[in-house]
């Protein structure tokens, strides 16, 4: 995604006028607090993923029983 300055300028105006000055510290707060639980909600998934031992032929197996 190429943003240059000018697209960028544009967008902040944008949410400057839809939210106004003072409602953006708490949009800027929500924000940042969303993408730090989505980011943990990614290394907690990566982590399980890494935990769980790889039990696919058990299951392949019990099916054609």
């Amino acid at each position: 995604m190429n943003l240059g300055p000018m697209e960028i300028v544009v967008i902040l105006v944008v949410v400057l006028l839809i939210f106004g000055p003072k409602n953006l510290p708490k949009l800027g707060s929500a924000v940042g607090k969303t993408v730090k639980n989505v980011r943990e909600g990614m290394d907690g998934a990566e982590d399980e993923e890494k935990d769980e031992p790889n039990d696919k032929g058990d299951a392949s197996e019990k099916e054609s029983e």
